[in-house]
């Protein structure tokens, strides 16, 4: 008996423990949410070019399913566009970069990754650096293809609050790349040596980024934005006023009954609150322990996802929905 009361409350610790450590893992992957369909649009300063980052596929290479980011920038006065793109694999540490396409003036840019390389780490600290580097191959506008070398040295090196016509941005990652291309054959001797800086927000991305020549493009939309909700107008419009006479209250006899009024607990009850599996109005750790302690029971009050059976989806799901 003591063991089945002992197996019956370690149970729920040990998947409390495990969903604690899946949700921080999740979540450390914020600075850069690689989901396919995520959306990213900037403007330029200077009003001449717009940037947009779409995460596109799966594209399938070497058999392996790929996540594809295009970086398309667009000149608006003449509508040329280039765009650069990048085959990504999210790991349990790091995105990782297994082949990019950089359009160039003089060349399109090819590099491959037989050990991938890491694009982007999963969680970001102050001080961390990487390093993505290749041989790669540039192929002219006209004449052979060349061979050449590309370094990208990465480092985090502050974290502020960014204000973009997109909304202000608190916590922000800035991370400053340094490149150095090198390729050089027949009449061409392409050297590229150049310092950028991208920014990123929590559960949003990047939100920002400076290129070479100083330009600021700033994040003017994305799909990850909250839209707040417009007020519901419909009762205050949709009733036309009532004559003054109409409006008046006839006296009620002896006989009938006033019209009850509503209650303060009538007026002032809270709204739910999603994945709020307690009643008590935030999300929390209670909630979690309260879902985890009916873990593979067809309880509807803890099964968040409504596939009919408490499981680890519904605690990942309240992990990562819990109140600031």
């Amino acid at each position: 008996m003591k063991k089945t009361a002992f197996l019956c409350w370690i149970k729920p610790v040990l998947i409390l423990s495990f969903v604690c450590f899946f949700a921080f893992t999740a979540t450390a992957q914020n600075y850069y949410p690689a989901d396919i369909g995520n959306m990213w649009v900037f403007d330029s300063s200077d009003g001449e070019a717009q940037t947009t980052y779409t995460l596109e596929g799966p594209e399938i290479i070497d058999g392996q399913e790929h996540v594809l980011l295009k970086i398309t920038t667009e000149e608006l006065a003449t509508g040329v566009s280039e765009t650069d793109q990048y085959f990504l694999t999210v790991g349990n540490e790091a995105i990782k970069l297994h082949r990019t396409t950089i359009e160039h003036s003089l060349a399109t840019i090819t590099a491959d990754f037989p050990t991938p390389a890491t694009f982007f780490p999963l969680q970001l600290v102050l001080g961390d650096k990487w390093q993505i580097a290749a041989d790669a191959e540039a192929k002219l506008i006209v004449g052979e293809p060349i061979a050449g070398k590309s370094v990208t040295n990465l480092e985090v090196i502050g974290f502020e609050d960014v204000v973009t016509p997109a909304g202000t941005f608190q916590n922000c990652a800035k991370v400053q790349l340094d490149l150095v291309l090198t390729a050089a054959g027949g009449f061409l001797n392409l050297n590229i040596n150049q310092t950028t800086y991208q920014w990123f927000a929590p559960d949003i991305g990047p939100i920002q980024y400076q290129d070479s020549d100083g330009v600021i493009f700033s994040l003017i939309n994305s799909n990850l934005l909250t839209v707040p909700e417009e007020p519901d107008m419909t009762e205050e419009t949709s009733t036309p006023e009532q004559p003054l006479e109409e409006a008046v209250t006839p006296e009620l006899s002896a006989e009938e009954d006033p019209i009850p009024e509503s209650t303060p607990e009538e007026d002032t009850a809270p709204e739910p609150v999603p994945y709020d599996v307690t009643g008590d109005g935030i999300v929390n750790i209670l909630d979690l322990t309260f879902v985890a302690a009916r873990f593979g029971e067809p309880d509807t009050d803890a099964d968040v996802t409504g596939d009919s059976t408490v499981n680890i989806l519904d605690l990942v799901l309240i992990a990562q929905n819990f109140s600031n």
